[in-house]
């Protein structure tokens, strides 16, 4: 039979004091019983929940008399906990003037290339910079389905992943480019360096992927996950790497990178999912060396959103985009082929 505990009291005299601003001072009371940290702090900052005050912890926003701990870290009695409160996020995204790579636009969406680094829309600790903050002030006329801080965005690319994305501009538009993402219609196809070389030119990658239990930030396959499919076929391949081209049956989150990490290839320069080894795969000497140099070249996962395709909201006609490779997987490809 499972226990339950009583979750600790706030004290009165654990408010700020004198702290800077941005963040909370708390002293551990002489009778406070010994708890984990992340689930006192739950109960003792205001609308925290224990998956964010975890976040925080491993983001190293806690520090426990000066230092970093872990979130099972047990509180003893006389403690400083400071922990630096985020700003609030603003009530709506901002328009910022950012270059943007737009390869067609009309009255009722726009295709942008992003670039590699850019986040799509604002969230927790990235308020600015991103997509969103660049298209409000290219355009006024963007979908308001979704939240302020997401207009005209239908989907998103992962920050290190560059490539093609559609931008609805009106919610008629976004109402039916979503409808052909839930359909699984959209026709998208992505080019990614891999580590390795595949046994099967062409194949399929069927494996159900939900959020990792070790860390909130991975996705990983788990039984328990939602049903995703990846195909791919290899157009190039090298000594220890491959160029190979994928089509998405499923929109999963990380879904192409945790895939082919899960088949033994992952994205060469993922630093989330197993790219970014030079020792990979056993290699040693002068192999190993080349591929610290190749890593040099790209300092994110190879993976970019080639191809994007689907029947226009207005028009219902297919239309289809495709976009030129970018400089770092270009030049990596060149040394790959000259044998460098």
């Amino acid at each position: 039979m499972p226990v339950r505990t009583n979750p600790p009291k706030r004290n009165p005299d654990e408010t700020p004091d004198s702290n800077p601003a941005g963040t909370l001072r708390l002293i551990i009371p002489a009778k406070q019983s010994k708890v984990r940290l992340d689930v006192y702090l739950t109960h003792q900052v205001q609308n925290a929940t224990r998956n964010k005050v975890q976040q925080a912890i491993h983001d190293g926003l806690v520090l426990v008399d000066g230092k970093t701990v872990r979130p099972s870290h047990l509180i003893s009695p006389g403690e400083v906990i400071q922990v630096i409160l985020p700003n609030p996020p603003p009530s709506e995204a901002i328009a910022e003037d950012i270059p943007l790579d737009i390869v067609y636009e009309d009255e009722a969406l726009l295709i942008v290339n992003k670039g590699a680094g850019m986040v799509t829309h604002p969230a927790y600790a990235n308020y600015s910079g991103t997509l969103v903050n660049a298209l409000l002030h290219h355009s006024r006329l963007l979908s308001g389905i979704n939240s302020a801080q997401r207009p005209g965005i239908v989907h998103r690319l992962d920050k290190d992943t560059s490539g093609l994305m559609v931008v609805a501009k009106t919610d008629q538009a976004h109402h039916v480019l979503a409808k052909q993402f839930s359909k699984r219609t959209i026709d998208r196809e992505y080019w990614a360096v891999i580590w390795g070389v595949m046994k099967k030119k062409k194949g399929t990658i069927e494996a159900s992927l939900g959020r990792s239990k070790r860390d909130r930030k991975k996705v990983t396959v788990t039984a328990e996950g939602k049903h995703a499919v990846t195909e791919y076929e290899v157009l190039e391949s090298f000594v220890y790497l491959s160029l190979v081209r994928l089509r998405l049956k499923t929109g999963r989150t990380h879904q192409i990178r945790v895939h082919l990490a899960h088949i033994g290839h992952p994205v060469f320069g993922d630093p989330t999912y197993g790219g970014r080894s030079e020792t990979w795969g056993g290699l040693t000497g002068k192999k190993s060396r080349q591929a610290a140099r190749f890593l040099g070249i790209i300092n994110r996962q190879a993976l970019h959103a080639k191809t994007l395709g689907f029947v226009h909201p207005s028009t219902n006609k297919i239309i289809r985009f495709d976009s030129e490779l970018p400089a770092d997987i270009k030049r990596l490809l060149a040394e790959l082929s000259a044998g460098k």
